[in-house]
């Protein structure tokens, strides 16, 4: 059973929780803080003693939403009709102590057979780790409740954004997307240091590294997959990149049939912006059966790659010559494309840019917009 609904902002009966409690609600949520283990509430009788929920365990776990379970002395069942779970997100130890922090939350639900299904993205966020305890809890006559001692503090994580969730991501970044303008070149800016690194030290080849924590929350490559950024946006009037970067003035660029072409698999990765009227979608280009191909597989939706609204590569006749590919990106969104694969600087070249380092536009470690309804979907952001 889910715990759905909200209530009003009061205390926790017989909680760590200061204060009063008044007119408790089915499937209500409350807020309240941990300070101990009774209260001196009017509303909670203690004539009757209550069992301890025992062997606490979590499970089904997804990005909003879990299941519980406990022990219960078969005894006291049919005394018991409610549950209040106590939810909080772990503290943080190297948080900023003058920072607000999040408020604690209470569930409150009717007695309902275990497992019981904890839902609700207004409360939950994907990739976090929370704490729980449980008290049971039985109405009286008279409004009053008799409640148990609080159990112990089970900690959990949240898991990423499914594949549902993702296409639910896809779909809305589909929707801005803007017509298809043709590109012939991936490009990767840098400052020379890296590059002379690559050279000196990785025998001449960009090796694949973690990817960052920008976009997404909820995103499952954030920290996990490995591979190189790559960009292919051209200026609408010139057709060719920018001169323009936030990464530096030196630029890695490869023709676009070295990293995608039919033996590539594609792939969604996210969608998400900064604050800005700019959208970045996230795409990764796999070389089929490779390791990042197969962790893709697993996670992310892939896309058609000659027929989908972000990036694609298209055999074409042109006159009377012979079919080439052909490739196009979205005009009106930024792709930040991710290759899976180390890559020798042989296969294409490395020259100064002419324009300037706009650090502002730089996406690493960038945090998603949260109030964004362009780019957000109805679960943890």
């Amino acid at each position: 059973m889910e715990v759905p609904g909200l209530a009003h902002n009061i205390t926790s009966p017989l909680s760590p929780c200061e204060g009063m409690i008044k007119n408790l609600s089915l499937d209500a949520i409350q807020l309240c803080e941990r300070d101990g283990n009774k209260s001196q509430d009017s509303g909670i009788s203690e004539m009757e003693e209550l069992p301890v929920p025992q062997n606490i365990k979590i499970s089904n776990i997804t990005c909003d939403s879990f299941k519980i379970c406990w022990d219960t002395e078969p005894r006291a069942k049919e005394r018991i009709t409610h549950y209040f779970i106590d939810l909080n997100k772990k503290e943080n130890k190297n948080s900023n102590k003058f920072k607000h922090k999040d408020v604690p939350t209470k569930l409150v639900a009717k007695a309902v057979p275990l497992p019981m299904t904890v839902r609700g993205h207004w409360f939950l966020s994907p990739r976090t780790e929370y704490t729980v305890a449980v008290q049971t809890a039985s109405k009286q006559t008279d409004g009053d409740y008799t409640v148990s001692e609080w159990s112990e503090i089970i900690e959990f994580c949240t898991a990423d954004y499914s594949t549902v969730h993702l296409n639910q991501l896809l779909e809305k970044a589909e929707v801005i997307a803007g017509r298809m303008l043709r590109f012939s070149v991936f490009y990767r800016n840098q400052n020379k240091e890296y590059f002379d690194h690559v050279r000196e030290a990785q025998g001449n080849r960009m090796l694949p590294s973690v990817k960052d924590n920008s976009g997404s929350h909820g995103s499952p490559i954030s920290g996990k997959l490995e591979g190189i950024y790559f960009s292919c946006n051209t200026e609408f009037n010139t057709g060719k990149p920018p001169q323009d970067s936030p990464y530096g003035r030196q630029r890695f660029q490869v023709e676009a049939d070295k990293l995608f072409n039919p033996d590539t698999n594609l792939y969604f990765g996210d969608f998400y912006c900064m604050y800005t009227a700019y959208h970045y979608v996230i795409l990764v280009l796999a070389p089929q059966g490779s390791p990042g191909d197969e962790f893709c597989k697993q996670r992310l939706p892939a896309l058609d790659i000659t027929n989908n609204r972000f990036l694609t590569c298209t055999r074409e006749k042109e006159g009377e010559g012979e079919e080439r590919l052909v490739f196009r990106h979205a005009q009106d969104v930024i792709l930040e494309v991710i290759y899976t694969e180390p890559l020798d600087l042989a296969v294409g070249s490395v020259a100064e840019i002419s324009g300037h380092q706009l650090m502002s536009m730089s996406t690493v470690n960038a945090k998603k917009d949260p109030s964004c309804k362009t780019c957000n979907i109805s679960v943890g952001r």
